[in-house]
């Protein structure tokens, strides 16, 4: 290491780092204690997924070694036993947003599909031409496609909220965005791409003022920051199950009850029918409603052991805990010669993106692979917000509870050996 490096180790860390102990916790994770190229393990590729505590691990294969039945149809105790435990996912991931009821969480395999069910479900139906669906200019791929589909299906425009050179939702223009041909707002809560935390609360405060609906995509906010969906008084809210510590293929839609049960079904057959005919068909009853075919049994109950174990710790102390590393890695990486943040906001959660100058991201990332560290190169399934900075990619290094200062250490040394190899 450099003596630029070793000097800015000796710097203290910031607040927030102290009080977890973060080695008990990532004995909880047996990924972690892989040794890639003979190096230790660096994950910092939690915003495209997070790795798994062994208690998820343990409950899918309980799941499939002593409980595997279908659900809600079977009356063997195999399927009595499934299905309680499907639901008691549910109960859990509804205690997790502080929704009113389990009813208000829908199953579906990822915040693309919520995101998707809304658009068509609720959105869609209501929309006519000349109509207004408003975004943001930060916005994941996911929560910009479906909305793009339904202005082209029904002939309403997309508006799209700017933000400012940090990062930053400019609130102002947003709020001159909003008329009285916006059917519909959504907005990230926390970015991928540049990790700024939106100003959620206000953004449904100024929406709803109008009678606007908002939908937040929480894909990347459910697993670093509390949530509460009453409180921010969304209409609807959406994460990812592998982004929050849960397996993969399944996902949550949280929506208010009345605008669930006023909502068609997004899909047919298996579990969202009550009874069929050739003349007439009787749907479910709130969220089966929106659960067609046989759903992600095992997925859905990894999710609740997912939130168990999250609850466990605490939000608030991961948040905290991830602020202060945050805050660490900023200091590190922006010490290295020649390396630009992209995506500087005041409120930010642990996703730290950057370009270094001379040398292409995937370069980067190349380099860093051969020391053990997994971090993202690309445009992140975002690519509106890269051209915003006039970048075509970025290195992105997103953290989770179980990183460590040690860590941002190997990973700011290895950005030095970038330097060094790029002259």
């Amino acid at each position: 290491m450099t003596t630029a490096g070793r000097t800015l180790r000796e710097k203290v860390p910031p607040d927030g780092l102290t009080g977890f102990d973060v080695e008990k916790v990532r004995r909880d994770f047996p990924i972690l204690r892989e040794t890639p190229r003979g190096k230790p393990l660096v994950y910092l590729d939690n915003a495209a997924t997070s790795q798994k505590p062994q208690g998820v691990i343990d409950t899918l294969t309980r799941y499939y070694r002593a409980e595997n039945a279908n659900i809600h149809r079977g009356i063997h105790f195999l399927s009595e036993r499934a299905t309680e435990a499907y639901e008691g996912a549910r109960a859990a991931v509804a205690r997790f947003l502080n929704a009113a009821e389990p009813r208000e969480i829908v199953f579906v395999r990822s915040t693309t599909e919520a995101i998707n069910l809304v658009a068509q479900s609720h959105v869609r139906p209501g929309l006519r031409p000349g109509d207004e669906v408003v975004i943001s200019a930060m916005e994941h791929h996911s929560n910009i496609v479906p909305w793009q589909i339904v202005c082209e299906q029904a002939g309403a425009a997309l508006r799209v909220a700017p933000i400012n050179d940090a990062g930053e939702l400019v609130l102002e223009e947003y709020e001159r965005l909003l008329g009285p041909r916006t059917k519909f707002v959504a907005l990230v809560h926390v970015s991928n791409a540049l990790g700024t935390i939106t100003p959620v609360r206000r953004i449904v405060e100024l929406a709803h003022s109008r009678g606007i609906p908002v939908l937040l995509d929480g894909a990347q906010a459910a697993p670093r920051l509390p949530v509460d969906v009453r409180a921010l008084d969304c209409d609807f809210y959406a994460f990812s199950g592998h982004k929050a510590y849960g397996p993969t293929g399944i996902g949550v839609l949280y929506g208010k009850a009345p605008l669930l049960e006023a909502m068609p079904p997004y899909q047919g057959g298996g579990d969202m029918i009550l009874s069929v005919t050739f003349e007439k068909t009787l749907y479910n009853v709130i969220p089966f409603k929106f659960e067609a075919g046989t759903p992600h049994i095992a997925g859905g109950i990894g999710l609740g052991a997912a939130i168990v174990y999250l609850t466990g710790i605490g939000l608030d102390r991961i948040a905290a805990y991830e602020h202060g590393l945050l805050a660490y890695a900023t200091e590190r990486v922006a010490a290295v010669p020649g390396v630009r943040l992209i995506g500087t906001a005041q409120e930010k959660a642990g996703i730290l993106a950057f370009v270094v100058d001379g040398v292409h991201a995937h370069d980067v990332g190349t380099i860093l692979d051969q020391e053990g560290i997994a971090i993202r190169t690309g445009h992140h399934c975002a690519q509106p917000v890269l051209q915003r900075f006039g970048v075509p990619a970025t290195a992105r290094a997103s953290l989770a509870f179980y990183n460590t200062q040690a860590e941002i250490d190997a990973l700011a040394a290895a950005l030095y050996k970038v330097r060094e190899l790029f002259g």
